[in-house]
């Protein structure tokens, strides 16, 4: 998560200061000026507005006022209760802040050496795969003497104002962070991977096991430094901003800052007892209108927690936009919640250790079929899979896999406006164990993530032991842009981009021969297994092999009638060769052969099933095995028709 850091525009912020610092002269950012244009690409929604250095509108300026927390943030005249939302979550996780805001005890306001002020500030984001260094002055918009964006309960406190002008530095200009996606904020202050969930449509408020369930996933994510945020879907403009009868508003965005499992009960009484509430903290961004009901900062439910246990949870009666309520009512009123995991790739960590694979890729439109990647989604049959193609290995019996793609934003200035995205999405398929050529037809589908126009889309699902193949695509064919995909697995998964449509032709290619036949051998059972040393259960494998190449499938327990499905696809340079499909029985000592079935050439393009005896290959005219496979197999005289 902390790797190298690249400057936005070239700047380098040491250079920059050092050569104020010699001139005596304070910072003035040429890339983002003080003046409209850094302001509004629209309209101009603001009117007299002025651009001050602190030390114009406060005596003694600071980073921070008496530390850093999440009550520090207020939102200005702009729509980014989102950004704001992330900065009270950031601001509860100091190893977090400490990134955006590097070496922070350097950029504070130095009394004793004023000297050493130049105006400049520099702030940390990840923005597509890379922690970005932005640079800005210190000069920021203000009416009458105060801030108009976002600013702290002190007015000497100024942080969370630079780390808001940084940002807008980074997506183009102020105006360009109204109504944005919490869910963007949360990753570019991580470098981690959002998961939104719609608590609306998961039944969650209905289903105990379905909530007690999220609720710890929820723990979890808060518990190992994640951020979270959540918010009331608006279905209208009315309802944009509306207050509930409950306190609670519509189309707005709060901040998860704490996540508990609160210990009923009192004294000794508290101790012994089991019961436990689960229990969540919000914060509004405005810095008030809270939650009413149950578990609000003055209601009668507190006394069934003790005097210690409520100061550990920090309840107050202050009207300052923060408040608790259970995870029901959370689940009851609430319609999303976006969980930002820090996924952990370090070794030395006591808790899971992830894979991480990161490819970058672009949607190229192409007249030529073989070269086109701007297919689009799986409603343009004809022209699906020409998308890029990544495949991507499951090592384990079964794996938790977490995929996400990004899109690059389009955007290049700031008259360009707000980041349009594009609607995009990905669906994941079963492929053949050896496969290592682009699919040119479709194979069995396991799992798909929403298409949606958001900068990242996220996928959590368990998986099965085998091959697949990831296919990004925009929902519509013939779009262009980047995109940047994260597999994130228990064990590596060797996930790389699928380049050839087929094998490459060589100097050699005329005297050795090459490929002339494909086909897809598809082993989906067996039956009537009979192992030769003993009776009872056997842990049977199939073994596919032709030519040389050969695929082995994974090994079913203790059973006589296993379920293999599992495919081999191979590129036959004499087309003569058998296909060869023998089953064994894994044992420690030694793997007993349970019996084979040799497939001769098939011709032509076609697709059929059989049911096979198997037969012993010591002795073919008196087996002494039995049983049979169920298979299908597909030949194609096209090398890319497979």
């Amino acid at each position: 998560m902390f790797s190298s850091v690249t400057t936005f525009g070239g700047q380098q912020y040491y250079a920059l200061k050092k050569e104020c610092q010699r001139k005596k002269e304070l910072f003035e950012d040429p890339h983002f000026p003080a003046n409209n244009d850094s302001l509004f690409y629209n309209t101009q929604r603001v009117q007299g507005v002025q651009w001050k250095r602190p030390k114009e509108f406060c005596s003694d300026p600071h980073l921070f006022v008496d530390g850093i927390s999440a009550h520090d943030l207020h939102q200005g005249q702009v729509g980014n209760c989102w950004f704001v939302a992330a900065c009270s979550s950031l601001a509860s996780r100091e190893p977090l802040w400490q990134k955006v805001i590097p070496n922070w005890k350097e950029q504070e306001w130095n009394s004793e050496k004023p000297e050493n002020y130049a105006g400049i500030f520099h702030f940390h984001f990840w923005r597509f795969g890379q922690w970005v260094d932005v640079v800005i002055d210190d000069r920021l918009p203000t009416i009458r003497n105060e801030l108009i964006y976002c600013h702290s309960n002190d007015q000497n406190e100024l942080w969370c104002a630079l780390v808001e002008k940084a940002y807008a530095k980074l997506v183009g200009c102020y105006e360009a962070l109204d109504g944005g996606n919490t869910a963007d904020a949360l990753v570019d202050f991580t470098g981690g991977v959002s998961e939104p969930i719609e608590l609306s449509e998961g039944d969650y408020i209905n289903d105990d096991n379905k909530r007690n369930e999220l609720f710890e996933r929820v723990l979890k994510v808060h518990t190992r430094g994640g951020l979270i945020s959540c918010s009331i879907k608006a279905t209208t403009a009315e309802d944009m901003e509306a207050r509930l009868a409950c306190g609670l508003v519509k189309g707005h965005a709060y901040a998860v800052t704490d996540v508990r499992k609160v210990r009923l009960g009192h004294g000794l009484l508290a101790f012994f007892k089991s019961e436990k509430l689960d229990m969540i903290r919000m914060r509004n961004p405005w810095g008030e209108r809270e939650w009413n009901g149950p578990w609000s900062d003055s209601s009668e439910e507190w006394q069934k927690v003790s005097k210690s246990e409520r100061e550990k949870l920090g309840v107050t009666v202050e009207d300052d936009g923060e408040f608790w309520m259970t995870f029901e009512d959370f689940c009851k009123y609430y319609t999303d919640i976006i969980m930002c995991r820090l996924i952990n790739t370090s070794y030395l960590s006591i808790h899971k250790t992830w894979e991480e694979a990161v490819l970058r890729g672009a949607w190229i439109k192409h007249d030529d079929p073989l070269q086109n990647r701007s297919g689009g989604c799986l409603n343009n049959k004809g022209t699906y899979l020409q998308n890029p193609q990544y495949v991507f290995d499951v090592k384990k019996p079964e794996d938790e896999i977490l995929i996400c793609l990004q899109q690059k934003t389009k955007r290049t200035t700031r008259k360009d406006g707000k980041a349009q995205n594009l609607a995009i999405g990905f669906e994941v398929h079963r492929v053949e164990l050896n496969r290592k050529y682009r699919m040119h037809t479709l194979q069995p589908k396991v799992a798909s993530s929403i298409y949606i126009n958001s900068r990242s889309i996220f996928l959590r699902s368990d998986i099965k032991e085998g091959r697949y193949v990831i296919i990004p695509t925009t929902f519509d064919g013939g779009l262009t842009g980047d995109f940047l995909l994260r597999v994130f697995s228990d064990v590596p998964s060797n996930c790389i981009e699928l380049t050839l449509d087929e094998p490459r032709k060589t100097c050699w290619s005329g005297m050795c021969g090459f490929p002339q036949l494909v086909s897809q051998v598809h082993v989906v059972s067996a039956a009537g297994l009979k192992k030769q040393e003993s009776e009872g259960g056997a842990d049977p494998y199939v073994i596919i092999s032709c030519e040389g190449s050969k695929v082995q499938s994974p090994v079913v327990k203790d059973t006589l009638t296993p379920q293999f499905d599992v495919k081999g696809l191979f590129y036959r340079k004499k087309p003569g060769q058998p296909i060869i499909i023998q089953i064994w029985n894994h044992n420690v000592i030694k793997d007993e052969f349970m019996g084979q079935v040799v497939l001769s050439a098939e011709a032509g393009n076609q697709q059929s099933q059989h049911s096979l005896p198997l037969q012993d290959r010591s002795n073919k005219s008196n087996p002494q095995v039995s049983g049979s496979i169920q298979l299908v197999l597909f030949t194609s005289n096209s090398l890319n028709g497979i």
